[in-house]
């Protein structure tokens, strides 16, 4: 948007900022979430309305969408509905989004595991590809930076295979070295892993102790997945841990 001049009275002042035009791709990701706002036929000039245009731009957005793939039915003075299920991959991140994937993708680079880390890097690239060239250079103009944290405490268990077992909920059979230097053996429920600054820990429901437990990945030297399927829903076992937790969100 442009800078307002200095001087100018406020009313005008509010309407010089109001009639500043949007980028386009900005409008357009705009009109599509306008859109999704609505179940049922919403009006074009409701629709110009909401993003500050005229009929006749909008219905050139609108046919710009629909020659993108964009699956909006309806008519100039009848109404435009979008049907589920479109993505608009070059169009649907605004610059704070993309700034949020980049921060969030270079520190899983950075501090996840290594199937992780490559994941993210893949990720990255997914985006850069079908963005604008506008949006693209904020990707590697980003205006922040990730400094090193500390060490992550060494593991000998795959992490990508315990990610597999929390998300088919499976049993898992585990040696593990409690803080004491105990050895036990364990039959536990995963439930979510935590990436901590310098340690990975598992979140679990433990049948030998019939009580949730925290098991660092770094002392535990055995893990057998088994293809038992644990009884009760994992979300409901995490809001039941949230809940004894105290902790509101996670």
């Amino acid at each position: 948007m442009s800078a307002v001049p200095e001087g100018l009275p406020i009313a005008v002042a509010a309407h010089f900022m109001k009639a500043q035009p949007l980028p386009r791709a900005q409008r357009l990701l705009d009109l599509i979430q306008l859109l999704r706002g609505h179940r049922f036929p919403v009006s074009g000039a409701v629709l110009a309305a909401g993003l500050g245009i005229s009929l006749r731009t909008l219905y050139r957005d609108i046919a710009t969408l629909q020659a993108q793939g964009a699956s909006i039915d309806g008519e100039a003075g009848v109404g435009f509905i979008l049907r589920p299920g479109f993505m608009l991959p070059p169009l649907m991140f605004s610059l704070d989004e993309i700034e949020a994937l980049v921060l969030g993708t270079r520190w899983v680079a950075e501090r996840a595991d290594a199937q992780l880390a490559q994941a993210a890097s893949t990720l990255l690239a997914k985006i850069a590809a079908v963005l604008p060239q506008d949006l693209r250079s904020g990707i590697h103009s980003a205006t922040f930076l990730l400094p090193p944290g500390e060490p992550v405490a060494a593991s000998t268990i795959d992490l990508a295979l315990l990610r597999k077992a929390i998300r088919d909920q499976k049993k898992l059979a585990v040696s593990y070295v409690d803080g004491k230097a105990s050895p036990s053996q364990r039959l536990i429920w995963p439930l979510a892993l935590a990436y901590f600054d310098h340690v990975r820990v598992i979140v679990a429901w433990c049948e030998s102790r019939g009580d949730y437990r925290h098991f660092r990945c770094d002392r535990i030297d055995d893990m057998q997945v088994s293809e038992t399927r644990y009884p009760t829903r994992r979300e409901i076992l995490l809001k039941d841990w949230r809940q004894q937790q105290g902790i509101a969100k996670f």
